[in-house]
């Protein structure tokens, strides 16, 4: 089945065997109410089991799921009368990356986010979702006029990563992420930034330097991929779940590592089971994250997004490890 996850099976098989039997008892003279009953129950235990207890890996699949909401289904839900701004002013028009200008409950904000396709035909030609160096520095292009004109900056990340074709590479990949990242860091407007799938490597983290940092809660955010990581580590692809681990990629992980703030939770099976609902979770966490930002001056977001940052990768160990009297 298109979109059926592994650690999903036993649920859609008993879901399965449900419907088979209530399709039974209405061609059939037998009543089976009391063993449909049973079996929802135990589908109910089934849920719970599996659901409050998702691997690294299972959120890895759940992040990749093909109906996963997408940055322009949040738009379409989240703001208002959003206008869409095309190219880079230098070579074209990236479609992996959409941004524009919208209102936010009344107040306007910009908007970039990474897009990937719904279909095969739209994955081409957004690249599925791997934006080339015209795409950032589209994006780099919106967040300038965004503090120019002091909109506040609103990032979907949602990419394996940037393109890494030789077209790309001909063009400055390389730079056009490092220019972004470079001038995010000194915005003078709140940035927040929404993970919604996946977050993968420069590509991702080149619209990630933000006051704030959310996660939805089966998304992943890491400089490779597990597959990746499992290719160098153990020469082995086939690795990627025990990479999966061992990385520390899931919204919990890093919310522990104190690398994004807050996790936005997503219902039984992922976002694409409700995306109105998931609009909802986001919106809550959106508001609070720009009521909070919105207090700052100019100097204090730069100097927010400064401490922030600087903070990442600091770790406390026992004394006793590190001879410390």
């Amino acid at each position: 089945m298109v979109g059926e996850l592994e650690f999903e099976r036993p649920i859609i098989e008993l879901r399965k065997r449900i419907t088979e039997l209530r399709e039974f008892t209405k061609t059939a003279d037998v009543d089976l109410t009391s063993e449909i009953e049973k079996l929802e129950a135990r589908l109910e235990k089934l849920e719970k089991d599996i659901y409050d207890n998702i691997q690294p890996w299972d959120r890895v699949q759940i992040a990749r799921h093909p109906n996963r909401p997408t940055t322009l289904d949040y738009i379409e839900r989240l703001f208002e009368g959003f206008f869409e701004c095309h190219g880079d002013r230098t070579f074209g028009d990236d479609e992996a990356i959409v941004g524009g200008i919208a209102k936010f409950q009344g107040h306007p904000v910009t908007i970039i986010g990474h897009q990937r396709g719904k279909d095969t035909k739209e994955n081409i030609r957004r690249n599925f979702g791997m934006p080339h160096p015209e795409g950032y520095r589209k994006a780099l292009r919106l967040m300038k006029q965004a503090e120019k004109f002091r909109r506040p900056i609103i990032c979907f990340i949602d990419t394996k990563g940037a393109y890494p074709g030789k077209a790309a590479e001909e063009r400055g990949q390389s730079e056009a992420i490092a220019k972004n990242l470079f001038e995010m860091a000194s915005l003078k407007v709140p940035v927040v930034c929404i993970v919604i799938g996946e977050g993968g490597s420069g590509g991702a983290l080149a619209l990630g330097i933000g006051n704030h940092i959310h996660m939805l809660e089966n998304s992943t955010y890491s400089v490779i991929s597990p597959e990746g990581a499992a290719s160098i580590l153990w020469k082995d692809a086939g690795q990627a779940k025990k990479a999966a681990e061992s990385m520390r990629i899931t919204a919990p992980d890093l919310k522990e590592l104190g690398i994004i703030e807050e996790i936005i939770p997503e219902i039984k099976g992922g976002a694409h089971k409700d995306v109105d609902k998931q609009a909802a979770e986001i919106e809550a966490i959106l508001y609070e994250s720009l009521r909070e930002l919105s207090q700052y001056s100019e100097e204090q977001l730069v100097d927010h997004r400064y401490e922030k940052y600087k903070s990442i990768g600091k770790f406390s160990f026992l004394r006793e490890y590190i001879g410390v009297k």
